[in-house]
């Protein structure tokens, strides 16, 4: 038996398609240069992936190099057709996402491909941090296990995979640091150039990772929004004919590597779904398909149909989807970041409105929090459980204890918050709050001293 699956990645059985042609208004905001030319190829092994969808008015294209529906210009996102996906089958394939290759627009044989191999890390039964936080049940998805330390390896190696399917022999992207590094890394393990492009004031830590695996580092003098257009004005240009920017035009293939992130948490919780979850919005897909991802898992009958909630973080310097969750609205207006979470400074998402409409079908909420908090929360997170996450980690557990602390999250509900990644990537942000807690003698009485 097989089984279709074409919704958008923000559908519900009720949720309005527009017609062909019809866009939600004030989306096309997060879409730059969308006439640029579309590659397309038939009878390519993708797996179960059948072809492309508009999420907006539900046009159908064919697999392929392409990113925006040519009737509404809304953004396109992975079709399948599934055929029996069982538990045992799953539980015996590697430990990395290519254990999911089922549910993914892949290849059977991606697994055997030069790539980073990343995914299946651990998830934290996180009792300290819970009783501190007067919390029954809390897990920590922890991404900072992957090869290059962040969740970006998930979707880079998705993306990786399709850029061979098409052809696509460079590899590069838009970033604000963790993608960076990933592009980087993937292509170096394949034999691949690569060709990533950052704004110029990224943390040194992301900038110096990036750049040592020998591949072309273009520092911009902008913010990640001017270097995201930048990206979108090159597609299209002949110096790019083979190129696969992996968050524009091979976009709909990256952002299903985050599906990953949602199936191992059922997984690994013994095949059953949270109550709660906490995720960073960035551009958004993060949250959108985590949520995509448990939808799939019930459909498919791989887990129990059961309620949850999704709740999303964002830094306040930087909060343009809180800010229209908050206000009621479905359009989220881009904003210029100020924050010390870089990771997270995407001041025009595009997965914002539908984040937006996971959040509010599931009945969840969204941070929004201070410098100050996040970087309180990444040492919280430390000092507790052991974990040392990048701020985008910090992001999350402020907005936690934010939430909790407003009554919209339950502390009895199972709750599981994501780690997206390590906290030596972002030293700068708490450089100037640690240190030595004294400096002695290698005298016996300093240390009585320094410890009494």
């Amino acid at each position: 038996m097989t089984r279709a699956v074409t919704r958008g990645a923000n559908s519900d059985p009720d949720r309005k398609v527009r017609r062909p042609g019809q866009m939600r208004e004030g989306l096309k905001m997060s879409l730059d240069n969308v006439s640029a030319p579309v590659v397309v190829v038939d009878d390519l092994d993708f797996g179960p992936a059948t072809g492309l969808v508009c999420r907006e008015c539900g046009a159908h294209y064919s697999l392929g190099a392409a990113y925006a529906c040519m009737e509404c210009f809304g953004p396109l996102e992975v079709t399948y057709q599934y055929g029996d996906v069982t538990r045992e089958q799953i539980e015996a394939g590697p430990t990395s996402i290519w254990r999911y290759s089922a549910l993914l627009p892949v290849s059977p044989h991606a697994v055997d491909e030069p790539n980073l191999a990343p995914g299946w890390t651990r998830i934290v039964h996180a009792h300290n941090l819970a009783q501190e936080l007067g919390m029954t049940s809390l897990w920590i998805k922890d991404d900072s296990g992957n090869p290059t330390h962040s969740f970006k390896d998930r979707v880079v190696a998705v993306a990786q995979s399709a850029a061979r399917r098409l052809g696509l022999t460079t590899l590069s992207c838009a970033s604000t640091g963790n993608l960076a590094h990933a592009v980087a890394a993937a292509a170096a393990r394949a034999g691949q150039e690569s060709v990533v492009i950052i704004p110029d004031d990224l943390e040194d830590g992301k900038t110096v990772t990036t750049a040592t695996y020998g591949g072309k580092l273009l520092a911009v003098r902008g913010n990640y929004d001017e270097v995201n257009r930048l990206c979108s004005e090159l597609i299209g240009d002949p110096l790019t004919n083979d190129w696969g920017f992996v968050n524009v035009n091979l976009r709909p293939y990256y952002a299903e590597g985050s599906k990953t992130v949602g199936y191992e948490i059922a997984e690994q919780l013994g095949w059953r779904l949270p109550d709660q979850v906490v995720i960073p919005i960035a551009s958004g897909a993060l949250l959108v398909k985590v949520d995509k991802a448990f939808r799939e898992l019930i459909e498919l009958g791989l887990v129990e149909d059961k309620p949850y909630k999704i709740f999303g973080a964002q830094a306040t310097g930087c909060s343009p989807v809180y800010q229209a969750f908050e206000a009621g609205h479905d359009v989220v207006r881009p904003v210029k970041p100020d924050t010390i979470a870089k990771s997270l400074a995407i001041g025009n998402p595009a997965d914002g409105p539908y984040a937006i409409d996971v959040v509010r079908r599931t009945s969840g909420a969204i941070g929004s929090v201070s410098d100050e908090e996040v970087v309180g929360g990444i040492r919280k997170l430390a000092r507790t459980e052991g974990i040392f996450a990048e701020t985008a980690g910090g992001v999350v557990l402020a907005s936690l204890e934010q939430l909790l602390a407003s009554g919209k999250l339950d502390p009895k509900a199972e709750t599981v918050i994501l780690n997206t990644g390590e906290g030596l990537k972002t030293l700068d942000a708490v450089i100037n709050h640690v240190g030595p807690t004294a400096t002695i003698q290698p005298k016996v009485s300093d240390v009585r001293e320094a410890l009494a």
